[in-house]
């Protein structure tokens, strides 16, 4: 249903032919593909006009379906590669949604590998990005565990600090740690932009961004298979929670289904 607030889609980017973990967007977590944590948590969330996920796969679209998505076509193979920019699928996404007469204010993008963020926890940025005035987008970060400041860029058999200061100043690669300003980086679980400003700048996040501060464990990405092995594990020893899901498991749905 549309309300009086500005239009937004939630836009679940899910292509296969993942190499670092092998099809990790339908690997089955605690019972459900990955995918569906995010579907439900949009879902769920009750800020969305539309939950639209974005593939190359038939076998994944069907999926996406079952846990209350659309796929209203596909991801053509060129856009969906291990090094194709998030913004060619964005845009070609988007245009295909507007010759089709549906058009969005606004644009959430909600990776399936953050399968710890929360409905509550998209209810919370999309409020705080509402009461932000004169930005583009905004983006979900969090404290970098290893600072850039201790970081270096090896060049033969010499290295140089890959953030040098002025040589009057006290290097931070030879500080205490707390005496180092607060960096933050980004992770993988949201962004959310006007689509004017996909559709004007050819980027995601245009200019002029807001940080969106994600708490506990609303961040994990799934990158490796030890970031799998380690999301089992939350799971597994309750250490952090999974959005609900209230549909029966996408095998499931399969056996049941009359031959």
């Amino acid at each position: 249903m549309r309300t009086g607030k500005p239009d937004i889609v939630a836009l679940i980017p899910a292509r296969a032919g993942s190499k670092r973990v092998a099809g990790k967007n339908i690997r089955v977590l605690s019972g459900h593909p990955l995918m569906a944590y995010t579907i439900s948590a949009a879902v769920q969330s009750g800020i969305f006009s539309d939950v639209i996920v974005s593939t190359d796969s038939e076998h994944y679209a069907d999926i996406a379906r079952h846990y209350g998505a659309e796929v209203p076509f596909l991801r053509p193979r060129g856009l969906a590669g291990d090094v194709s920019p998030d913004i060619e699928w964005l845009g070609y996404t988007l245009d295909r949604l507007r010759d089709q007469g549906r058009e969005y204010r606004c644009a959430s993008i909600l990776r399936p590998t953050s399968p710890f963020r929360m409905p509550h926890t998209i209810r919370r940025a999309w409020q705080a990005f509402l009461a932000e005035d004169g930005i583009d987008s905004l983006r979900a970060v969090e404290k970098c565990r290893q600072h850039p400041g201790k970081m270096w860029v090896v060049q033969g058999r010499r290295m140089v600090p890959l953030m040098p200061l002025h040589a009057s100043a006290q290097p931070w690669h030879s500080s205490q740690y707390p005496s180092l300003p607060v960096v933050y980086t980004q992770n993988a679980s949201l962004e959310i932009a006007w689509t004017r400003t996909v559709l004007e700048t050819g980027t995601i996040a245009g200019n002029v961004l807001m940080p969106f501060f994600t708490e506990g464990y609303e961040g994990f990405d799934v990158n490796s298979e030890y970031d799998w092995g380690f999301a089992e594990s939350l799971v597994r020893n309750r250490q952090a929670e999974l959005p609900p899901v209230s549909h029966f498991p996408y095998r499931l749905k399969r056996q049941l289904e009359p031959c």
